[in-house]
């Protein structure tokens, strides 16, 4: 069975990603590739490595022509999809149809309406379901309740890339107990390196060739980050209290055009810092949650100890590669993640979510090997 897919927002960098990714997919046919300000020009204009595609003209986002697929995906800007989303639903319930709709962008993925507006500052569009198959649950060893939650639901809301890096970094400490989130503790720490991609196509002077190259830039420090209250959502599911997170969260730029190293110091608990070997006692709920290496989750591997994760290693893919072990000088956690950012940390993410909606394998169509050098 083949399902068609219309792209939204298709020429730029997430909207190229998944054209990329449901291109080379055994069972989706690419249909309508939508934008706005570039409607009525060729794909090839925006992405000529989709030779494919190349010829398709970009047409208008119009809800009425999206509903007539199986699939929608939606990489538009932060604070436009909620409206587009309304409309296509609109058009579907009209004809009777129920396609499968996967937002890319953050207005679904926020469960408080007061988070939402706080940092983006726009009404709430409203919770979807959360499109990470790995998000592991209050008490889960292994990721279950939500991919039993992707697979029945028709809308889906995509993880910001930052916030998967974070999550899957942290989470099997939070879920098991021994990352320590009370209201005493320490706050969990987390910087992170991030590719000029993940800023978007628009032209903007600090991210031109003459800024970025050769240099690091800091941004939205000090809290501001839209990201942070995703994070804090995943690790409440994960067990926390969300009222007593405390989360330090510094993105800066680094010259490369893809990918994410998340770098995550989080207090232990007694049982951890007491314990002869603190970092085996870590590694077994790194290794339950992911599997030892070679083994377990498809799309999220733990390292062998001593390997540290690089985002060479991982660009092109949507493949996560975690690791984690014992600071005895701070008495703390250190885990780390990477990901291409526009492949687990978008496109690819949604790549999954899409095939466990459709009841395909999860892995189908998603690319497992990064590329060298």
């Amino acid at each position: 069975m083949t399902w068609t897919a219309a792209v939204a927002g298709a020429t730029g960098y997430a909207g190229g990603e998944a054209l990329r990714l449901l291109a080379a997919h055994p069972q989706i046919d690419v249909g309508a590739v939508t934008a706005a300000s570039s409607a009525g020009t060729r794909l090839g204009q925006h992405h000529p490595h989709l030779m494919g595609l190349a010829q398709r003209t970009v047409e208008p986002t119009d809800p009425a022509r999206l509903a007539e697929h199986d699939v929608v995906v939606l990489a538009l800007p932060h604070g436009a999809s909620g409206e587009v989303t309304a409309a296509v639903e609109e058009e579907a319930a009209r004809r009777g149809t129920s396609p499968l709709v996967i937002d890319c962008g953050a207005d679904h993925r926020l469960v408080d309406p007061e988070a939402w507006t706080a940092f983006y500052g726009s009404p709430h569009a409203g919770a979807w379901t959360y499109g990470m198959p790995e998000l592991l649950h209050a008490g889960e060893a292994v990721a279950r309740a939500q991919r039993a939650q992707i697979a029945t639901t028709r809308r889906l809301a995509v993880p910001g890339c930052n916030v998967t890096a974070v999550t899957l970094a942290l989470q099997p400490g939070v879920a098991s107990g021994l990352v320590d989130c009370s209201q005493g503790a320490a706050a969990l720490t987390a910087v992170l390196a991030v590719g000029y991609s993940g800023a978007g196509k628009a032209l903007r002077p600090h991210l031109t060739a003459a800024e970025g190259i050769g240099g690091a830039q800091p941004y939205a420090v000090g809290g501001t980050h839209r990201h942070i209250p995703e994070i804090i959502q995943n690790l409440a599911v994960a067990g926390a209290r969300a009222q007593d997170l405390r989360l330090s969260f510094t993105p800066v730029l680094v010259p490369m055009s893809r990918g994410i190293l998340a770098t995550v110091t989080a207090p232990v608990t007694c049982e951890v810092r007491q314990a002869a070997d603190p970092g085996a006692v870590l590694r077994q709920a790194w290794e339950e949650a992911y599997g030892a290496p070679g083994a377990g989750e498809g799309l999220v591997h733990l390292l062998p100890v001593g390997t540290w994760p690089t985002t060479a290693s991982v660009s092109g893919s949507g493949v996560a590669t975690v690791q984690v072990t014992f600071d005895p000088v701070a008495g703390a956690a250190t885990a780390m993640c990477a990901i291409d950012n526009l492949g687990k940390g978008t496109a690819s993410a949604a790549l999954q979510c899409l095939n466990r909606a459709l009841g395909l394998p999860e892995t189908e169509g998603v690319i497992t090997e990064g590329a060298a050098p």
